[in-house]
């Protein structure tokens, strides 16, 4: 079994300076009973209803930021072993998750219009950061997964340049 999921890597840049400083907007998680937080990008499970997993990215960005992306590139797939469903339950003995990293641009985020699962029955602590779109900045913090981590430490420029109004 194939569970997909939708993740964004969204960056803030300077429209008037789109070689100037960037951020990244990340979510800061903490479990319950855990003191160790990890971070990991806004997004989600692809859903019944999710015409494309683009658009379930889009919903996932609504409901975890309030916000709205533009310029969204697939830029990293990431697949994993995945045998468990988020309540513990047997899913499937063999069965992956293919998550889907798209760079993409915020085009607007207002926290006060978060809705669904994270924001109404919270399972820990959901805390929207920013970070500095660097190696620093990304090495940081327990980015998750790790490989995710690595491949931004790694690419930094490649990732910007996912998003340069000449790419086409």
């Amino acid at each position: 079994m194939v569970k997909r999921t939708a993740r964004a890597i969204l960056l803030e840049l300077d429209p008037d300076d789109p070689h100037g400083p960037a951020s990244i907007v990340l979510i800061r998680r903490v479990r319950p009973g855990s003191p160790h937080p990890y971070w990991i990008t806004p997004g989600g499970g692809v859903e019944p209803g999710d015409r494309t997993v683009v658009d379930a990215l889009h919903r996932e960005v609504a409901e975890e930021l309030g916000g709205k992306v533009v310029d969204v590139v697939p830029a990293f797939v990431d697949t994993i072993s995945h045998t468990h469903h988020d309540d513990g339950t047997l899913l499937h003995p063999h069965g992956v998750k293919v998550q889907h990293f798209f760079v993409c641009r915020l085009a607007s985020m207002d926290l006060s219009r978060r809705h669904g699962p994270e924001v109404d029955d919270p399972n820990g602590e959901y805390e929207v950061v920013r970070l500095p779109f660097t190696r620093e900045g990304v090495t940081s913090v327990n980015v998750v997964p790790p490989r995710l981590r690595a491949y931004l430490a790694a690419n930094i420029e490649g990732v910007r340049a996912l998003l340069a109004p000449d790419l086409g």
